[in-house]
C-alpha cells in the first residue's frame, strides 16, 4: 500500500487503516455474491439469465466501462511493480464506483423489481462480471480472499480456482469512453443534490432521501449545457425507463423547470453552481412500505393498501 522505493511506514494507524480498506474489499464482494443468489449467468438465449451487453441500460455500461478502466490500470500497475498504485485503484473502485455511485442507485432494480425482471437480471449480470474480475485482480494480493470469493460464486464456473481462471480481461465493447463521458455531469449533479439533501437532514428534519423531491433548473452555461446533454441522453437511449434521473438521485421525484418559474414546493434548500439551481423539497404524497418512495396511489389498491401500484404489479404478477 505505499511506495516501497522509500522508507515504509509502520504502526498501529496504518496497520487500522488498511484493516479497514480490506475490510471494505470483503464487504463489497460480500454485497455483489448475495445478489447473485438466484443469478443464471449463461445468456437468455440459452435458459440463463444473463443480459447482452448491446442490450443493457446507460448506467450498467458505465460501470462495466469504469471496470474495464480498473483492469487496465491494475495491469500497468503491476508490470510496473507500482503496487501501491494498485491498492489506490481498488480502494477508490470499491469506495467510489462501486458502493457510493453503482450499487446505491442499484439497490432499487435488486430490491424492489420483479425476481425476473429486466431491471433486475441487467444488473446481476453487471455483478456477475465485477465480482468475477474483482477476484482475479485482487489475487497476486489479497489471494485468499480472492479464492474465498471464488469458492463461494453462487452458480457454476469451469475453473475450480481462481488461479485457474487467469488474469481479468475486458472485452473492448466494455471501454466506451465516448458513450459514458456526458455521464460526469450527471454524477456531478448527484453530489450537490447530495449536499443539499445533508442541509434538509439537519435543518429540516427530512429523512431518507425518498422522502424529497427536486426541481431542477438549468440556466447558462458550459456545465449547464454538458447537464442538458447529458439528460438528453438519458431520456433517448432504449430502456431509459430503467434508470431515470429520479433512480440517479435517488429520490421520489425530479422535475425540470425553466429559468425564472417559481417553486412549485416549499423549499427546503437551495444552491447554484455554475447555471445549475437545485431546489430542494419534500415530495407529496404517501410513503410505500414495501420501495419506500411518496407516491399517490397509497390505499387505491384493496389487496395491499399499503403499497403502491408498482409494488402491488410486482407482488401480484
Amino acid at each position: 500500500s505505499v511506495d516501497y522505493s522509500a522508507d515504509v511506514p509502520l504502526g498501529p494507524g496504518i496497520v487500522r487503516q488498511l484493516a479497514d480498506v480490506t475490510r471494505k474489499v470483503r464487504n463489497t464482494a460480500r454485497y455483489l455474491l448475495g445478489n447473485l443468489h438466484d443469478f443464471d449467468p449463461r445468456p437468455a438465449g440459452e435458459g440463463g439469465d444473463a443480459v447482452a451487453f448491446a442490450d443493457l441500460p446507460l448506467l450498467d455500461r458505465w460501470m462495466l466501462e469504469r471496470t474495464a478502466s480498473l483492469i487496465e490500470a491494475v495491469t500497468a500497475d503491476f508490470e510496473r511493480y507500482e503496487f501501491y498504485r494498485f491498492f489506490q485503484a481498488l480502494q477508490n473502485f470499491c469506495v467510489v464506483d462501486l458502493s457510493n455511485v453503482y450499487l446505491d442507485i442499484a439497490k432499487d432494480r435488486l430490491y424492489v423489481s420483479g425476481s425476473s425482471d429486466f431491471r433486475r437480471r441487467s444488473c446481476q449480470t453487471v455483478l456477475a462480471l465485477v465480482v468475477e474480475r474483482l477476484a482475479g485482480l485482487i489475487a497476486p494480493v489479497l489471494c485468499h480472499m480472492a479464492e474465498d470469493i471464488w469458492q463461494n460464486l453462487p452458480y457454476p464456473v469451469a475453473e475450480r480456482s481462481v488461479f485457474e481462471r487467469g488474469w481479468p480481461v475486458a472485452p473492448p465493447s466494455w471501454r466506451e469512453a465516448a458513450l459514458v463521458e456526458p455521464l460526469r455531469p450527471l454524477l456531478e449533479l448527484r453530489g450537490l443534490v447530495n449536499r443539499q439533501m445533508e442541509v434538509c437532514r439537519s435543518g429540516a428534519g427530512l429523512g431518507a432521501s425518498l422522502e424529497a423531491r427536486v426541481e431542477l433548473e438549468l440556466g447558462s452555461g458550459e456545465r449547464s449545457a454538458a447537464l442538458s446533454a447529458a439528460l438528453e441522453l438519458l431520456q433517448i437511449r432504449p430502456l431509459a425507463s430503467v434508470v431515470n434521473l429520479a433512480d440517479w438521485l435517488i429520490v421520489s421525484l425530479v422535475e425540470q423547470r425553466e429559468p425564472g418559474t417559481p417553486a412549485l414546493s416549499v423549499t427546503l434548500a437551495e444552491a447554484s453552481e455554475s447555471g445549475i439551481t437545485v431546489r430542494m423539497a419534500r415530495a407529496d404524497g404517501l410513503k410505500c412500505e414495501r420501495c419506500w418512495h411518496m407516491e399517490h396511489d397509497i390505499g387505491d389498491h384493496a389487496s395491499h393498501p399499503s403499497l403502491c401500484g408498482r409494488c402491488v404489479e410486482v407482488l401480484e404478477g
